[in-house]
C-alpha cells in the first residue's frame, strides 16, 4: 500500500516538474466498479470484488503523463494496485520514449513491473491508437531481474448516437522472452502472456460516465489458461 501511494505521488509531483512546460490538457476522475469473474475464473480460486479507483493524466508540449490508483475490497483482505506512464516526444515525428510501471500489492505479496522503451502516437479527430514496445523489469516475492520484454497499446474511439457521446477503448499487453525462473514461480507456464480489457462507454453527461468492461488474461494473474470477467464501471469525471 505504502508503495502504491509512493508512486502515485511521484507520478503527480513529475506534473510540476517542467516549469516552462505548455499545459494541453488535464482529465482526471473518480469510479467504482464491481469485478464480476467467469464461473471458470471462480472455479480457478479467483473471486469476485468490488474496487475504488483513482485515475487521470496530463497532456503537455513535451509529452503525456497517466496514472491510477485501485483499492480493491477482495475476500477477507484489501488489495491496492497502482500504475504510472510517461512519454516523452522525440521530435521525429510522433515517436516518443516511453516508461510505465505497474504494481500489486495484497497482504505481504507484491509484484511491480516496469517498462521502458518507446511508443508512437497515431491519432484523429475522434480516435487514437497508441503502440509501445520495451524493456521488462519484474520485482516480486522470490524474483527481482530483467523478465524479457512487453509490448502492447492503448486505442480508443469516440462516437455519438443521437445526441448521446459514447465510446470505445481497448489496452493489450503482451509479455514475451519470460524467465523461466519467473514463470516456475508465478505459475504462469508460458513465456508469452495477454492482459487487457475492451469497454464500451456511455458519457451521460459533463460529470457521468458508465460502462461495461471485457477483462481477459491469458497465462498472466498466476495461472496459465484463460481468466476473464465482466466489470461494470460508473465514473464521476472532475
Amino acid at each position: 500500500m505504502r508503495k502504491s501511494l509512493l508512486a502515485l505521488s511521484v507520478l503527480a509531483t513529475t506534473v510540476a516538474i517542467p516549469a516552462q512546460a505548455e499545459n494541453l490538457y488535464t482529465w482526471g476522475n473518480m469510479n467504482i466498479n464491481y469485478l464480476d469473474w467467469s464461473n471458470s475464473s471462480n472455479d480457478g480460486g479467483k473471486d469476485d470484488f468490488a474496487y475504488l479507483e483513482f485515475e487521470g493524466g496530463a497532456g503537455f508540449d513535451w509529452g503525456e503523463l497517466y496514472g491510477f490508483l485501485d483499492l480493491e475490497g477482495q475476500k477477507d483482505s484489501m488489495a491496492a494496485s497502482s500504475k504510472g506512464s510517461i512519454t516523452y516526444k522525440t521530435g521525429l515525428g510522433e515517436l516518443r520514449l516511453y516508461g510505465q510501471t505497474y504494481s500489486t500489492e495484497n497482504l505481504g505479496w507484491h509484484v511491480r513491473n516496469t517498462v521502458a522503451g518507446v511508443s508512437y502516437n497515431f491519432s484523429g479527430e475522434q480516435w487514437f491508437f497508441n503502440p509501445f514496445i520495451g524493456a521488462h523489469y519484474t520485482n516480486t516475492n522470490g524474483f527481482s531481474d530483467m523478465n524479457g520484454g512487453m509490448a502492447g497499446w492503448v486505442t480508443g474511439y469516440n462516437f455519438n448516437l443521437g445526441e448521446q457521446s459514447f465510446s470505445i477503448s481497448n489496452w493489450n499487453e503482451m509479455e514475451f522472452a519470460r524467465d523461466s525462473a519467473y514463470t516456475a514461480l508465478s505459475g504462469e507456464t508460458d513465456d508469452i502472456s495477454f492482459n487487457g480489457a475492451v469497454a464500451f462507454w456511455w458519457n451521460a453527461t459533463k460529470h457521468i460516465t458508465t460502462g461495461i468492461q471485457y477483462r481477459y488474461a491469458d497465462n498472466k494473474l498466476g495461472q496459465g489458461d484463460l481468466d476473464d470477467a465482466i466489470i461494470y464501471t460508473l465514473k464521476y469525471n472532475f
